[in-house]
Formats: C-alpha cells, structure tokens, sequence
C-alpha cells in the first residue's frame, strides 16, 4: 500500500515522504491515526504543488537541523552502568540515557529521533541522531562499569596525590598529638 506520510515517523519515513507499507498497518494505524493518506494520482499532485511552495521553508529547517548536528559533531559520550561479573548491564542502555547524557553535555535532544539498539553488554556502539530528512549524525557511545573503571582512574591519581599526602601527615600528625595534650 503506498501512502503519503503527515508527519515524521521514526523507522518509516520523514514528513511527505511516499512509502510502501503493509496494507494492515497503514489501514488500521497510520490513516486512522492521521498519520498518513492514501498516495492517489490527486493526492501526489496537490504534494508536489505543497512541496513546491513550501521549498523556502523546507531549507531553513533543514540549515536549523544542520546546525544542531554541527554542534553534535566531535562529541562522544561515556555512560557508566551497573554490570554484572560476566559484562551484562544490569537494564541496559537505550535511546533515552543517550538523550539524557547529552543533555547533561548541554545539548537538548529529544529521545525519539534517537536510534539505536538498546545497549546490553560492556563496550563501543553508535547512536544516530536524525535531525531532518538527510540530516543525522553518529554518536558513539562507550559503556564502561560503574564499579570497575571508577576505581582505576581514582588509582591513577592516587599515585600522584599519595606522596604530597605522606610527606604531610607526619607534620601535621605530631602538630594534632601536641595540640591535644595541652588542650586537655
């Protein structure tokens, strides 16, 4: 059954947009739903006529959507999460962590034009953010362990930071003893 589309639908097609789809899906769902109409000879021309006068405004949204993907550009996220001992993700991570670390990172994204497939397991994936028609950008996303990586990077420093510690606990220590007796 071939339809046009009303609005964007995220796996189908983006706004005007002509698809092929299961007649059931697009009698029982997308018409009744106002989703879609039927792509007659009619409807494709009163399309094409709309399409021509709204072009102007078709490339102002898609210079919008240009712009909030250069500004995703460059940007990867690292999402903590609980892991069991054999590297599965307690939960997992999908569409909606992604958005909510982005906009941890400043970036306002709506978890709906976010696609990906839910997270399950330790390591490197990739979201795709569709702004507009023609218009996405690939996040990757590394999941790492709650437990596990947090204490190494604090071990790293804490080399670092160990020595200034000890060379100051000695002085201070004896200052607290001495201090102590003569306040009692």
């Amino acid at each position: 059954m071939e339809l046009i589309l009303k609005e964007d639908i995220i796996g189908l097609g983006f706004k005007n947009d002509i698809v092929n789809v299961k007649s059931g899906y697009g009698r029982n769902y997308l018409i009744p739903q106002g989703k879609a109409v039927i792509a007659s000879p009619s409807a494709k021309k009163i399309l094409a006529e709309n399409l021509k006068q709204q072009a102007h405004k078709l490339a102002a949204q898609k210079a919008a959507a240009e712009e909030k993907a250069a500004g995703l550009q460059g940007i990867a996220l690292t999402i903590a999460a609980k892991v069991s001992a054999t590297g599965q993700l307690y939960g997992s991570v999908n569409a909606a962590t992604v958005a909510e670390e982005l906009k941890k990172q400043g970036k306002e994204v709506d978890r709906k034009i976010i696609t990906m497939r839910d997270i399950k397991k330790v390591g490197d994936y990739v979201a795709q953010v569709h702004f507009f028609k023609g218009v996405a950008v690939e996040v990757p996303v590394t999941v790492i362990a709650e437990g596990a990586d947090a204490p190494v990077a604090e071990e790293a420093e804490a080399p670092e930071a160990a020595p200034v510690v000890a060379e100051e606990a000695p002085v201070e220590a004896p200052a607290e003893v001495e201090e102590a007796p003569a306040a009692e």
